[in-house]
């Protein structure tokens, strides 16, 4: 059996995490952590090496922008991809986040149904 591909989600809304939850708890292949703040995927992500981190940008104390610059100089994070959830998809918003070193930026709110396959492109190189 192969090793099941890491994911770490971070957003500051509980019912954000639970839909990220729902919709890709159950997929097989995949394991999902879930962390409410930038600080505490900062705590967590070290030790977890996920394949994959999913960020919100707009959290309270550490955003989701703040929180990639911290991960990126995390030698250990050196193969990790990043990509940001956000409501700030205006094409210069994207660009940014992007310049920053985000492979991806998904649309908020978006299709629980089909986020399992967004983030299988991402991983995949699919969706840049």
């Amino acid at each position: 059996m192969t090793e099941a591909v890491r994911i770490l989600y971070v957003d500051d809304e509980p019912d954000i995490r639970m839909i990220v939850e729902f919709a890709l708890e159950d997929e097989e292949g995949l394991e999902l952590v879930l962390c409410a703040s930038g600080a505490e995927a900062l705590a967590r992500v070290a030790d977890y090496q996920p394949h994959l981190v999913l960020l919100d940008v707009m959290m309270p104390t550490m955003d989701g922008p703040t929180t990639l610059q911290q991960m990126k100089q995390m030698p250990e994070l050196a193969n990790t991809l990043f990509a940001f959830m956000t409501a700030k998809v205006q094409p210069q918003e994207v660009a940014q986040l992007k310049a920053l070193g985000a492979v991806s930026v998904i649309a908020k709110p978006f299709d629980p149904m089909t986020l399992v396959d967004t983030v299988w492109q991402i991983l995949k190189g699919e969706s840049r």
